[in-house]
């Protein structure tokens, strides 16, 4: 018998790159001190073709004989998860969550978990950075105690997986994947091997006994998710949770999913309770200025497939600066500085001796060019001093000619306006679609749609306002 041998080679926990030897900087994305070394087994090769086709025992079978059959879903009980789950959580498959420390992924999936538990999953909930000590104060106060939600603690591969065998868990919940470290590995926790190989031996054990597994991921400075890039290839779901530090709106995406869409956004809100669902987010990012006020106008922003009312801000200031300040708030500053070009050399709105602020409204990131037509609205409003109706929304591209573009699923983001009680609508004049109810005003460049979304008087206000919105949490919520 031929024993295995050990090598040892260099790879890049950023972008998974493999070196034979390490270097300082990783050549395929250029990113410094992120190459670590790794002891890897290469198995003996094959004797002849003849013993490996032996050893075959799978057959490839037609694809019209493969069974159909929708994946079993298990509800978690919270229906903005489910909303993200594409329904609950699928037998056997296994989900990565990531997030900013703060952020509440151990709260989210201990409230997940005792609702599973409750409604009658044996639940596992393996923490490798809390004492069960400190797991059960929490669910204490999230009221989140089930008889068969089970609790351990240990950051040892091999004692995780004989948990699994004794206890036999629906669902296992692991906090998190980088401090679990396998002995029979090189290296410490967290590092690139023991995190891939601790992630296949999960996988491979929650496919074999047909258990939901869920993995607590940590991430980067920059946001992504840390490890090695093949730790998303291996899972089945990445869900990132995140959300401003100070505000308590929490925001749940899929960027992967293989049993389903990507595009749904959960919305939770941080409480002294845990994270409470929002159901009605229609107006959960538009403020409460009066009627009148400059500066303001909104917008519907997509997050995955849902349209959600925005609202921007600016404020225009005279400077003493040579160089005028742009400052922004959860937009993009680039972009900012390219509209207000635009807005001086296409549509004669001075702000070359002018500081320009700009924001958006609860903490949400606007980054998609649909925010264009508002920002710049917002923008000439506090330099003209005229306010955008309170009952108009602002849908459209700004290019650098001035011209006004289509952004994709107006149609959608109009009847999401008009199912909120907005009763205006402007948007480049090339939409021929459907208006919902809505008094559409089509603008062909940026002066036409200041020319009508600037008005002397506020107008109106939305037939539903803010106040008249249900904004509706999870039960328990006061």
């Amino acid at each position: 018998m031929v024993k295995s041998r050990t090598k040892t080679q260099a790879r890049c926990s950023a972008c998974g790159h493999v070196e034979p030897r390490w270097v300082g900087r990783c050549p395929e994305c250029g990113a410094w001190g992120t190459v670590e070394t790794e002891a890897v087994s290469v198995a003996p090769a094959a004797r002849s073709l003849g013993s490996a086709l032996g050893a075959v025992a799978v057959r490839a079978i037609p694809i019209r004989d493969v069974s159909g059959n929708a994946h079993d879903r298990a509800s978690t009980g919270i229906g903005e998860l489910d909303r993200v789950l594409g329904g609950g959580l699928v037998r056997g498959s296994v989900t990565l969550l990531g997030g900013e420390p703060g952020a509440g992924k151990s709260t989210l999936l201990l409230q997940a978990a005792s609702c599973l538990a409750a409604s009658g999953s044996r639940v596992l909930y393996v923490s490798a950075e809390e004492s069960t000590g400190q797991i059960r104060l929490r669910a204490d106060r999230l009221g989140a105690l089930a008889d068969e939600l089970y609790l351990a603690s240990d950051t040892e591969l091999p004692t995780v997986l004989a948990l699994v065998e004794s206890c036999a868990p629906d669902v296992l919940v692991l906090d998190s994947i980088q401090t679990v470290r396998d002995p029979e590995l090189g290296g410490g926790a967290g590092g690139v091997a023991q995190v891939r190989g601790c992630a296949a031996a999960l996988t491979e054990l929650a496919k074999r006994r047909g258990m939901a597994t869920i993995l607590v991921g940590h991430v980067t400075k920059d946001g992504s998710l840390a490890g090695p890039r093949v730790l998303e290839h291996l899972v089945d779901t990445v869900c990132e949770l995140a959300g401003e530090r100070h505000h308590a709106l929490r925001l749940l995406t899929a960027t992967k999913h293989r049993f389903g869409a990507v595009g749904e956004v959960g919305c939770f809100e941080m409480t002294g309770s845990g994270l409470q669902e929002v159901r009605e987010a229609g107006r959960l990012f538009v403020g409460e200025a009066p009627d009148g006020t400059t500066g303001v106008a909104v917008t519907l922003a997509l997050e995955g497939r849902r349209p959600l009312a925005c609202e921007v801000q600016a404020l225009v200031a005279p400077t003493q600066l040579a160089n005028p300040r742009r400052v922004v708030s959860g937009l993009d500053a680039a972009r900012l500085g390219l509209l207000v070009a635009v807005l001086e050399q296409r549509a004669g709105v001075a702000l070359r001796e002018r500081d320009v602020y700009a924001s958006s409204v609860g903490g949400v990131r606007l980054w998609e060019p649909a925010v264009d037509l508002a920002l710049c609205l917002a923008v000439a409003s506090s330099q003209r001093d005229q306010p955008v109706p309170r009952a108009l929304v602002a849908l459209g591209e700004v290019g650098l000619a001035g011209e006004l573009r289509l952004v994709t699923s107006t149609e959608r983001r109009l009847a999401e306006a008009a199912r909120l009680g907005f009763r205006r609508a402007l948007v480049p004049s090339a939409y021929t679609g459907g208006a919902f109810g809505l008094s559409l005003e089509h603008a062909r460049d940026l002066p036409e749609a200041l020319a009508a979304g600037l008005a002397s008087g506020s107008g109106p206000p939305p037939l539903a306002s803010r106040s008249s919105v249900a904004v509706g949490v999870g039960p328990g919520a006061t």
